[in-house]
């Protein structure tokens, strides 16, 4: 099993299909892709396939498939097919920006996809094109809505907050959470290589939206059995969760279960790590899960306690397209 010296259980992989994104969001991408990104040799489907079957014979359940933004992969229905079959794997999970749910999202949950987070940072049209870079706003909550209809059961928001961007729009954007019954999460804007000067104008603490939430008559709910590192809260009259996920809190990395590979199949151990494993020259062939699963043991002993952002160390993360998040 994934245990790493801290006694950290890890069972789930986040798996990044390709580096870049068709929006250009401020707190990520303000300029685009850079250039180096855009013709990368992404991990192709057989390679996939190995990949997933050495994790889970490790004990990861969970597969989170992340981009950049993952829908731009033509192959993405294909890619699901063969995740999903894979019996040792309950959970197949889609982080996305929204801008193509309504054309695929059929498609994906009749290839086994069921569970989705998407990218909401404002529900004012004009906030979200100025964040965004992408006047998509109706077209991302009309597939939200499709992927509700077609019965995806698990679908999160996810909302950076920018101090006086959308910090003002908390009220707005749980209520419309709870009218839709939605899962929602408030992430702290976190600090990369390319966005040092931004995060120091727009970061904003999360903990004034824990005292939002205690008066509007939310409360805390103890964290469940591997959960994340999300604090979450719930109304009693209400089925919407409500998360916070506060990277410079004390103690947030003490429940962390997750690893991540890079489209290019490298094996990072933080989002804030100093380096990587590469694990693309097990995958060329069958016949070397053993092998793949011994170098990740092995990696798994040099896994911090801790990220370092309260020391400006963002690791090797240039932006968080590069892997997802």
């Amino acid at each position: 099993m994934l245990t790493d010296v801290y006694q950290r259980r890890f069972v789930y992989l986040r798996l990044s299909l390709l580096p870049i994104c068709n929006f250009r969001c401020i707190y990520c991408l303000p300029n685009g892709n850079p250039k180096e990104t855009l013709h990368k040799n992404h991990l192709s489907l057989s390679e996939i396939r190995r990949l997933i079957s050495a994790f889970s014979g490790l004990g990861i359940k969970k597969i989170r498939l992340t981009g950049g933004e993952p829908t731009l992969r033509s192959d993405l229905i294909d890619i699901t097919q063969e995740i999903s079959s894979h019996p040792k794997i309950d959970t197949l999970a889609l982080t996305t920006n929204g801008y193509r749910l309504s054309e695929i999202i059929k498609d994906l949950k009749e290839s086994g996809l069921n569970s989705l987070n998407v990218s909401v940072d404002s529900l004012d049209p004009n906030h979200f094109h100025s964040i965004t870079g992408q006047n998509l706003l109706s077209k991302v909550l009309g597939g939200i809505k499709k992927s509700q209809e077609v019965g995806i059961q698990k679908i999160k928001i996810n909302t950076v907050i920018l101090k006086g961007i959308n910090d003002n729009e908390i009220s707005s954007l749980i209520t419309w959470a709870e009218y839709s019954q939605l899962e929602l999460r408030f992430i702290e804007l976190m600090s990369t290589e390319d966005t040092k000067a931004f995060f120091q104008k727009r970061h904003r603490d999360l903990g004034f939206i824990e005292l939002f939430l205690a008066e509007r008559g939310y409360h805390p709910i103890p964290r469940e059995n591997q959960a994340g590192p999300a604090d979450m809260w719930q109304h009693p009259s209400h089925l919407t969760k409500i998360g916070l996920i506060r990277p410079y809190r004390t103690g947030f990395c003490d429940s962390c279960n997750r690893l991540r590979v890079t489209s290019e199949g490298a094996l990072q151990l933080c989002l804030f790590g100093s380096g990587v494993l590469s694990l693309r020259s097990y995958l060329q062939e069958d016949g070397q899960e053993k092998q793949i699963q011994e170098a990740v043991l092995s990696a798994l002993t040099t896994k911090t306690k801790s990220h370092f952002l309260h020391e400006a160390n963002h690791g090797i993360t240039r932006n968080l397209a590069s892997i997802g998040g």
